[in-house]
């Protein structure tokens, strides 16, 4: 297996490839994991390149592409999640965007606003985009992909469903709610239809259960939003949440000192201390 990570401190962090369990220095090929090393095909070069090998052990891991110039979310894409949020599944695929500054690393703390009295978790299957896709067929949109990373749509559900007027956004878009990682892995290892996808609070249960129930698929997310915009190598495209969630009432909302864990088999885990936001 390959993967490529982002080691060290927020805002200073080393590209690297990882590679059967090795880990190999990326800066001879670029300075960071960005719109222009996946629009060149950086992907495939590092695979093919003879890199040094670098010791990133006990290192903060960052999230594995750089500040994204869009981030692209689609709401309720699987049936039982839509029905806990009191709503049938979707006819076409629901759009909304966060801000590229909500994306942080898989162990980076999720900071509660003040005032917020509904934070909640997403697990979501992340989409990376590698070559720029504007009204694409959904035949050649897999094409448009450069790798798979797990990402989590934290959300704030009073900003969300009341103060949003329908649109959701202010619910979406405080900072570090976006977690990301902990690696890319490359979209030619990865089969997006039959992914285990999870989540835990506490290290207790919430969400189980696969990409392969989701009500549009990545080919089809990908075709149907180039329609209205073009997406550009580094984007990323969240692709929803299934049913588990404590908007559903089942579960409590997420407080100080919290422990959101979310992942999907083949691609890591995050695990994301909650912090209130001080100040």
């Amino acid at each position: 297996m390959t993967a490529l990570l982002r080691v060290g401190d927020p805002g200073a962090e080393v590209p690297v490839l990882l590679r059967d369990g090795r880990t190999f220095d990326l800066r001879p090929l670029t300075a960071d994991v960005d719109a222009a090393f996946l629009a060149a095909d950086g992907l495939r070069r590092a695979r093919e390149a003879d890199l040094p090998h670098i010791d990133v052990s006990g290192q903060r891991v960052g999230p594995p592409i750089a500040r994204p110039g869009a981030v692209v979310c689609i709401g309720q894409n699987y049936a039982a999640h839509a029905a806990e949020s009191g709503s049938p599944p979707p006819d076409r695929p629901i759009v909304f965007f966060k801000h590229p500054n909500t994306v942080v690393g898989p162990t980076d703390p999720i900071l509660l606003p003040p005032g917020s009295e509904s934070l909640d978790w997403e697990v979501e299957l992340g989409v990376v985009i590698g070559t720029a896709a504007h009204r694409v067929a959904e035949e050649d949109a897999l094409s448009h992909v450069a790798g798979y990373v797990v990402g989590n749509d934290v959300s704030e559900r009073t900003w969300q469903r009341a103060e949003s007027g329908g649109q959701w956004s202010k619910g979406k878009i405080s900072p570090t709610f976006c977690p990301l990682g902990p690696m890319l892995v490359p979209a030619d290892e990865v089969d997006p239809t039959a992914l285990r996808i999870w989540s835990r609070v506490n290290d207790e249960p919430r969400q189980d259960s696969t990409t392969g129930d989701m009500v549009f698929s990545v080919a089809t997310l990908i075709a149907d939003v180039s329609r209205y915009v073009r997406l550009d190598p580094g984007d990323l495209l969240l692709t929803g949440t299934p049913e588990g969630v404590a908007m559903s009432g089942r579960y409590p909302y997420l407080r100080d000192g919290d422990v959101v864990e979310a992942g999907i088999d083949g691609l890591g885990a995050h695990r994301s201390p909650v912090v209130r936001e001080r100040g």
